[in-house]
């Protein structure tokens, strides 16, 4: 991380788990437990100013997905959603953590509702942040891979807080630039371009469908990632969803609106269970472990 240490920040630390080398940082380390996991093409890095937020009263974990960060990397690895949900899920066991809030941006979000389905005694809540709600059959997801790989090859060159300062890059506070442009190079470009791919050939509705986890779901009123009728679609499929909408956000909601973002996320987190209505009981809910291999 850039700068001076961040407030509340623990540590930054790798484990082994499901078969590779997974990085986190950890803020706070009382109190209930959350995971953020980040979207496409962020890392741990680049959310830590939201851990720094959250971890008084929390224990905060900032996992870096596979093939970006200080995570491992590489042609050898599985860049798809289950590969993802696997690491999740086996990043949880090898920290010996209980029940766990699981933040999930985007692409995050997506691997938390395949890690939900398969292990939802894990989980003691879900929030998804505006995740790609495309797949198959579906309309394609709004936002193209091509300008991410044209950051990607300039952060690689050394020339993405360039990129990110142009008349077309978003109006991001400097902090933010600066901290995307540090960290940008580390992605992989593989494993953008299969996870995008992945936003249209996984089917993340199935899994909803069956979810039996306190799900929240916060869509970005400017992103047009989520429209009305697909919240309408997915409280079909789970009646019990809290849905919250940040209207002065696009998809980096985190970033456009950070005390918007915040007062939704932590009104969520102080929710008590049975307030969900509808919710189904964990210990009612079959684990579908077989469904879950480890992916390397």
């Amino acid at each position: 991380m850039s700068g001076a240490a961040a407030s509340g920040l623990l540590y930054g630390a790798n484990v082994h788990a499901n078969g590779i080398r997974q990085h986190y940082l950890r803020f706070g380390g009382a109190g209930p437990a959350i995971i953020i996991v980040p979207g496409i093409s962020t890392t741990a890095a680049q959310w830590a100013f939201i851990a720094e937020r959250l971890c008084s009263g929390h224990d905060v974990f900032v996992l870096d997905v596979r093939g970006r960060g200080l995570s491992e990397s590489g042609p050898h690895l599985n860049y798809s959603l289950d590969a993802y949900a696997s690491d999740l899920i086996g990043f949880a066991e090898a920290l010996g953590m209980g029940p766990y809030t699981l933040l999930g941006h985007s692409m995050g979000g997506r691997i938390g509702i395949r890690a939900a389905r398969w292990r939802p005694s894990s989980m003691e809540q879900l929030i998804l942040v505006d995740p790609p709600v495309s797949g198959p059959g579906r309309r394609a997801y709004p936002i193209p891979v091509e300008p991410l790989l044209k950051l990607l090859q300039s952060a690689k060159r050394g020339e993405a807080d360039a990129a990110l300062r142009s008349p077309s890059a978003p109006r991001w506070p400097e902090q933010h630039i600066r901290t995307r442009a540090e960290w940008m190079h580390t992605c992989d470009e593989r494993a953008l371009v299969e996870s995008h791919k992945g936003f249209h050939h996984d089917d993340i509705h199935r899994d909803l469908a069956h979810l039996g986890v306190p799900t929240a779901l916060i869509v970005a009123g400017r992103g047009g990632v989520i429209r009305p009728e697909d919240e309408a679609e997915i409280r079909g499929l789970l009646p019990s969803i809290a849905i919250r909408t940040l209207e002065s956000a696009g998809h980096q909601m985190q970033i456009d609106d950070t005390e918007g973002f915040l007062s939704i996320v932590e009104e969520l987190l102080a929710r008590p269970r049975d307030r969900f209505e509808g919710r189904v009981s964990k210990c009612g809910k079959q684990e579908i472990s077989e469904d879950a291999p480890t992916n390397r």
